[in-house]
């Protein structure tokens, strides 16, 4: 498993699945569920569904965390069988209950939105805080929006900011334009605007589509040298920042 996974980290995929098959075979859990995600993504190999549905399954049967995550994905995409969000919620439960930080945060996703399967923001709270302590950015700004949205909590404007403030910092675009606007608002934060339009260009340059309501009021109190500053701080350039 060693020899198979530094080849993996080279990018030597044929190597390191020709060292998992025998594994895999002998009935080790992680190794079916890596040959089943590069059956799944294509990688040294072409891409299969179907073998990474059967290989991730196995793993899935046999307890491992990471390929119960990885079978839950397919069935909730639809991905070499029917789309079964039941089934893929379950797996996802599975292994968010053995710690997999990033199947507490994909549970909890479900859990708030209620699109898949019934809304239960208490226990959405709970798998976003297990993953957010465990370092998944988007579970913090998901705390964000269950304080301030008083998802199964009472409204705190200073708790969604922080936990904005911490997925922000850990990179979430989303949390990233949401304590922009927090900071631009001063709600549960002093205000700060050119903090506020340095993290709503971030959040923009980095994808989220939270920010753009709140950039031109942003703008708009800030002059020239503290524009020139929030995109310093933003990392970008001024013609980007304009945009």
């Amino acid at each position: 498993m060693e020899a198979a996974r530094a080849a993996s980290e080279a990018g030597d995929y044929a190597t390191a699945l020709r060292l998992w098959e025998p594994l895999a075979q002998a009935g080790v859990a992680r190794a079916q569920n890596n040959i089943g995600a590069c059956f799944a993504e294509g990688l040294g190999i072409a891409r299969d569904p179907e073998l990474a549905l059967k290989w991730l399954t196995l793993s899935a049967e046999a307890g491992d965390p990471v390929g119960q995550r990885n079978c839950a994905a397919l069935h909730f995409r639809g991905d070499g069988t029917e789309a079964d969000f039941v089934k893929a919620a379950a797996l996802y439960r599975q292994a968010a209950e053995q710690g997999n930080a990033p199947a507490q945060d994909m549970l909890s996703w479900m859990l708030l939105e209620g699109e898949v399967m019934p809304a239960d923001p208490i226990e959405a709270r709970r798998w976003a805080l297990a993953a957010a302590e465990a370092g998944v950015a988007a579970s913090m700004t998901r705390l964000g929006m269950i304080y301030h949205n008083a998802l199964g909590v009472d409204r705190d404007a200073a708790h969604a900011a922080d936990w904005w403030r911490r997925g922000a910092e850990a990179g979430d675009a989303d949390g990233q334009a949401m304590l922009g606007a927090a900071l631009l608002l001063g709600n549960g934060v002093a205000k700060d605007a050119i903090a506020a339009l340095a993290w709503l260009l971030r959040a923009q340059a980095d994808g989220s589509k939270l920010a753009a309501p709140f950039l031109t009021p942003a703008r708009a109190v800030v002059d020239e040298q503290g524009l020139a500053e929030a995109e310093r701080r933003a990392g970008v350039h001024s013609a980007a920042g304009r945009a």
